[in-house]
């Protein structure tokens, strides 16, 4: 049986899986409206990209999280060379992703200070 932390981990997972479907159906809703004969509307645009923004960063703030709990849990510590090496592999892809997120953060921060 899971572990509450899991069963927590997996539910806050699921929820940035929600908040991605939600950011792609804003970016779906923009791109109609830029496609509008008639013209965009700047209100339209303005509400869908500000609540874009904030999905984009509480999904980024989500997966930090869950990738820094990931990397505290080191569950091949005793265990042979082979699984220390991949844990190991993971662990470097992890704070990979973590480098690329920062740079996610930052290109956001600039966009909103430039708004």
């Amino acid at each position: 049986m899971d572990s509450p932390t899991q069963n927590t981990s997996l539910q806050r997972l699921q929820n940035v899986e929600k908040r991605i479907i939600k950011v792609l159906e804003l970016a779906g809703g923009v791109m109609d409206e830029l496609a509008n004969p008639a013209g965009p509307r700047k209100e339209f645009l303005n509400n869908h990209c500000r609540e874009f923004m904030q999905l984009i960063k509480d999904i980024q703030v989500t997966l930090r999280d869950e990738i820094k709990s990931a990397c505290e849990y080191r569950p091949f510590e005793k265990c042979d060379y082979s699984s220390r090496i991949a844990d190991e592999i993971c662990l470097k892809k992890l704070k990979y992703i973590i480098s690329q997120l920062d740079v996610m953060k930052e290109s956001i921060e600039e966009h909103d200070s430039e708004a």
